[in-house]
């Protein structure tokens, strides 16, 4: 069976880039009927960050991504499922220490007890030399240079050593990248890895290996910026005697300036855009064609559509760009292509933010029916979730304020606009509250427009004005429908009094 996983560390919220990640190894287990795991890496602790690791699963969550197995949520509680654990590699160190020996009894390891200024010395003689910046065990204090007895005392005396994985001289290490092709590296370019620290902790290239070959994970799908380790990870399944993975390397993600997404340039994390207001379909269907495509020019892919579609045959080796233009065209088009009631439910959280509304939960169903009808007043008009407050403060507010001058339409006077208003206010009136709805008000006011002989734009400009107080803003119709009838003739009758 195919097996994904996805490993982040807990550092904070997550990436962008690592979503995207999380994304196509989802994808590609979901397409061939496999499984997506969630591993938490955090044997560096002291990058760890509070909060980090229910980060991730809320964002994932979120997303759309569901996890099969490894560390998720159950309710407020984090949680390990499956028979592979623990998937969380800081309750795995005696695994690591197990796994470490193992290659130092088969010779692929061995002890090393450098100081800091050592290895600063040696790498300072390396560039004067301009040689390769990599540990020499020749010359450094090792199992190599010392004699057994040696070693040993030291280990005793409690001297602090790291361990580190023997990479074999004058051999070509290959293997087969999904993205990339084949990959060939000399092994002269690869530093004799440190496996476990002089903290006893294990580095990220054991934990990572061992792991994933203690999950059977079949695909190992992560950024291009691992690239330069997987030779050495080629090496230690190949020390244990171990089958490895098929490896994927994902482009990098960059800004329209080329520069690779920091926090320097904006919003990165998936917690940013959720803030926002931007939808999880929209974000997703968005940065599943950042570095893949389709092969057709269908751009629109719900999650279930893109598990169809996904293979890694559409994806491509150069840098993608994070297009927030593009972003928002995905937005925009969910939004207005939404059921309306499930748009509705999803901003009240933001109306509740903004202070409109003092709930972001709505149980009653005609009060559901008047908020849906003023969200979709804007909701084509807006490229977020988090807009639509405030595109409609105009709706909510009790007293607008604009200049009076906004109500006359092009040539006309404000003796004109005011003649309209008034006559316009006179003929609302006559209408029943049974019969305002945006249809009835609409036909009845043209009509009358076109009995009179008045010029559309003489009425109906004022009358927007009016009613929204904006230059720019929905239809006049649309608007007294959402107001209903006494709003609609007050704010006529405040618009008349300014002018």
């Amino acid at each position: 069976m195919i097996r994904t996983r996805f490993a982040p560390s807990p550092t904070g919220m997550l990436h962008i880039g690592g979503l995207r990640t999380a994304l196509f190894a989802y994808l590609f287990a979901k397409k061939n009927g496999g499984e997506f795991i969630l591993r938490i890496e955090d044997t560096d602790q002291t990058r760890f960050v509070e909060g980090g690791m229910e980060q991730i699963i809320d964002s994932l969550h979120w997303a759309g991504i569901h996890i099969d197995e490894g560390v998720d949520a159950h309710g407020a509680s984090v949680i390990q499922k499956g028979d592979k654990g623990p998937y969380i590699q800081s309750e795995r160190f005696s695994i690591y220490k197990e796994y470490a020996m193992r290659l130092l009894e088969s010779g692929h390891a061995y002890y090393a007890f450098d100081t800091a200024e050592e290895l600063d010395a040696m790498r300072e003689v390396q560039q004067a030399s301009k040689q390769k910046m990599i540990y020499d065990r020749h010359s450094m204090r090792n199992s190599f240079t010392l004699s057994d007895e040696e070693v040993k005392d030291r280990i005793n005396s409690g001297e602090p050593h790291v361990l580190r994985l023997v990479i074999p001289e004058n051999e070509m290490v290959e293997f087969d990248d999904l993205v990339r092709g084949k990959v060939k590296i000399h092994s002269s370019e690869i530093d004799d890895q440190i496996l476990l620290k002089s903290d006893g902790f294990p580095t990220y290239h054991l934990a990572n290996v061992v792991d994933d070959h203690l999950m059977e994970i079949t695909h190992v799908i992560r950024g291009e910026e691992w690239l330069p380790s997987t030779p050495k990870h080629i090496l230690l399944y190949r020390a244990f005697g171990w089958h490895p993975p098929t490896f994927a390397h994902l482009s990098l993600l960059v800004n329209e300036q080329k520069a690779k997404l920091s926090k320097r340039h904006g919003d990165v994390s998936v917690t940013d855009f959720k803030e926002k207001g931007y939808l999880p379909e929209a974000l997703v269907n968005f940065i599943a064609f950042l570095g893949w495509n389709p092969g057709t020019e269908q751009e629109i892919f719900d999650l279930q559509g893109l598990q169809e579609a996904f293979s890694f045959d559409g994806v491509g080796k150069a840098a993608s760009v994070f297009n927030r233009e593009k972003l928002d065209w995905y937005n925009k088009h969910y939004l207005t292509n939404m059921p309306l009631e499930e748009i509705t439910r999803r901003v009240l959280p933001f109306f509740k933010h903004q202070g409109i509304l003092d709930t972001d939960e709505i149980d009653d169903i005609d009060e559901l029916k008047r908020l849906e009808k003023t969200v979709d007043l804007e909701r084509s008009r807006v490229s977020t979730l988090s807009e639509l407050p405030g595109a409609l403060g105009f709706v909510f507010s009790d007293d607008l304020s604009y200049d009076p001058l906004l109500l006359i339409w092009k040539k006309a006077t404000a003796e004109d606009a005011k003649d309209k208003l008034g006559r316009v206010h006179e003929l609302l009136e006559g209408i029943s509250q049974d019969s305002w709805s945006k249809q009835h008000l609409e036909l009845t006011v043209r009509g009358w427009i076109e009995e009179k002989g008045y010029g559309f734009g003489d009425v109906l400009w004022p009358l927007r004005v009016a009613l929204s107080g904006q230059k720019n803003s929905p239809g006049p119709f649309e608007i007294a429908e959402v107001l209903g009838k006494r709003e609609t003739l007050k704010r006529i009758s405040t618009a008349t009094a300014s002018l």
